[in-house]
């Protein structure tokens, strides 16, 4: 079993556990479920985290180079760890999206338009739930229910930002931060890929008039040296009936 073969064959059912665990943490969220009624949730939410642990680890000792691999994803070790603290359990999003990242970023590689739109709607949905479930216990909150979320997460993604709402806690202040953040990246991948598309067609525009023409360069060709051998004739014929 090689680290490429393992992660050939995990990355769906991770993705499927990464989807597990947004439902449950959805449902915590939005349904504002505490204490024993939450229990079941907060189960489920632990197994995931449980998997992906189990993941870094697998993924850990099937690396030819366990110490290079360890140095170079050192943020995979801190999304996995940090989450284990209550206070950061938002950190386990980020997890979902690597995890959904490394799923489909090759299966859409060539559909950047159909992996950007995903990932807009991903990262707006996330950031509703996450700003939400620190946002709503705060008694200045200006962000109580799903839909205020939603309008939020749309309105920073775009880096529209109204006013009309806004995280008022440190860590909805954060989770905004990262959110704006990621709006610009994706905007920056919409325009490059925008203009990529354009810089594409006029080269196939280009070198299909190119082509379009050929035949013609070709004639002209043809008769500009037909017509210099005729001038050639009319000169010696001229100097002919010179001598």
């Amino acid at each position: 079993m090689t680290q490429q073969r393992y992660r050939d064959l995990a990355d769906w059912p991770l993705t499927v556990t990464a989807l597990i665990f947004l439902a449950a943490y959805a449902w915590q969220v939005i349904g504002r479920f505490e204490g024993s009624a939450a229990l079941p949730l907060e189960a489920v939410m632990w197994a995931t985290w449980g998997i992906f642990a189990v993941d870094y680890l697998a993924n850990l000792w099937l690396a030819d180079n366990r110490a290079s691999w360890f140095v170079r994803n050192l943020h995979e070790l801190v999304i996995v760890v940090l989450p284990f603290f209550r206070p950061l359990r938002l950190l386990r999003l980020v997890t979902l999206l690597s995890v959904l990242h490394r799923t489909l970023g090759d299966t859409l590689r060539g559909r950047v338009v159909t992996y950007v739109a995903g990932s807009a709607a991903m990262l707006v949905f996330v950031g509703a739930l996450a700003v939400l479930d620190v946002e709503q216990s705060s008694p200045e909150a200006k962000i109580i229910t799903f839909g205020d979320a939603l309008w939020w997460a749309m309105t920073t993604i775009t880096t529209v930002g109204y006013g009309d709402m806004y995280p008022v806690t440190p860590i909805g202040r954060m989770v905004a931060a990262a959110l704006m953040m990621s709006g610009i990246a994706v905007l920056g991948v919409v325009t490059a890929s925008i203009a990529s598309w354009l810089v594409q067609r006029v080269e196939d525009t280009a070198e299909a008039v190119s082509e379009a023409e050929e035949p013609v360069r070709a004639e002209v060709a043809e008769l500009t040296a037909e017509i210099a051998s005729l001038r050639r004739e009319i000169a010696a014929l001229q100097q002919q009936r010179t001598l």
